[in-house]
């Protein structure tokens, strides 16, 4: 699957839950963009500048905190989901043992 393809599967799981992405020019400071909520509602947003590899990561790791188990995403990116998760699965699983 091609980068671009697997850009846009995880836009469209993005959009399948309610969160918006979107490009915009980002303060150097700012780094590639992420996760936030504006006015209330979370949103994706992403540098512009940034290279499609970049904002796989930054959609990618936004996404890996939501439930996606409703959502239909191909392998590549469910993979790229696991791979930009903030927590690793088995640091998940234990927290939820806990």
């Amino acid at each position: 699957m091609k980068p671009q393809d697997v850009l846009s599967a995880l836009e469209g799981a993005a959009r399948g839950l309610g969160i918006k992405v979107s490009y915009e020019a980002l303060a150097v400071s700012v780094g590639i963009g992420g996760l936030c909520r504006v006015r209330g509602e979370p949103r994706i947003i992403i540098d512009k500048r940034a290279a499609t590899a970049d904002r796989i990561a930054a959609v990618a790791g936004a996404l890996a905190g939501f439930d996606l188990a409703g959502i239909a995403l191909p392998a590549p990116a469910r993979s790229a989901i696991a791979r930009h998760s903030a927590t690793p699965p088995a640091a998940a699983k234990s927290a939820r043992a806990s």
